[in-house]
């Protein structure tokens, strides 16, 4: 990973109603940039920031988004959405013997092909002749590898499946775009709704504030060169094993 101090110019930020993403949009406007924010409201959460709709189980809406912004493209398209427990409760599993077909579904409609249809029409618009990163939110359980405590089965797949288009995403859009990053990021464990039925078990100085969280992803990315394009990493810039 080399360092670098990009300035991105034009973000869109995929999820900005959620902690993670409200804060993203926050930091990259204190940079300078014009952030395009995404929701299923359409607001644009931060002032400043110009909102858009989308939805992320509906392709026609990602679509119309893109479209938007077809003259005026972002060298920085983040997707800060996720899935952990269900709107309905449903949180994740401990056992196999709790698997759901139709919940396992809605989390990788979340969690997988939501991300990867943002991607499909996102990508496209990247400058070709200038650094761009496409970076999605994955999560550390998501690896295989570094799999040691088995259980919460769809939404450690859903993210396993993310990481592996990430790293397809990151070879086809190389081809074209020498200088494109496409990465998988793991945020840590965060002070948003998405952790918090989970906090318990984590301790405070392990517990990071959304804006610190923000912070340090951008971070991150400033530091990552087209030879890390389709890697997982973490808050800290440390590669995650696939």
């Amino acid at each position: 990973m080399e360092h670098q101090t990009p300035q991105f110019t034009n973000a869109a930020i995929f999820g900005a109603s959620g902690g993670i993403g409200k804060a993203l949009c926050s930091a990259l406007m204190e940079r300078g940039a014009k952030v395009h924010a995404g929701s299923r409201s359409g607001g644009a959460h931060v002032e400043g920031a110009q909102g858009f709709r989308f939805d992320l189980t509906d392709e026609t809406s990602i679509a119309a988004a893109a479209e938007t912004m077809r003259d005026d493209p972002p060298d920085l398209v983040l997707v800060a959405t996720g899935v952990l427990t269900l709107a309905d409760g449903t949180g994740p599993e401990r056992s196999y013997k709790a698997l759901d077909g139709a919940a396992m579904g809605e989390v990788f409609a979340l969690n997988t092909i939501g991300p990867a249809l943002i991607a499909k029409h996102m990508l496209p618009l990247l400058p070709r002749q200038k650094r761009c990163v496409f970076a999605a939110l994955s999560a550390r359980v998501g690896s295989i590898s570094d799999n040691r405590l088995g259980g919460w089965h769809s939404y450690r797949s859903s993210k396993a499946a993310l990481n592996m288009l990430v790293r397809n995403f990151a070879i086809e859009l190389g081809r074209t775009h020498k200088e494109a990053v496409v990465a998988a990021l793991h945020p840590g464990t965060v002070d948003t709704a998405l952790s918090e039925p989970f906090q318990g078990n984590v301790p405070d100085q392990q517990l990071t504030e959304p804006m610190e969280a923000a912070q340090n992803l951008l971070a991150v990315i400033d530091g990552l060169s087209p030879s890390d394009s389709g890697g997982h990493f973490d808050w800290q810039g440390e590669t995650i094993p696939a």
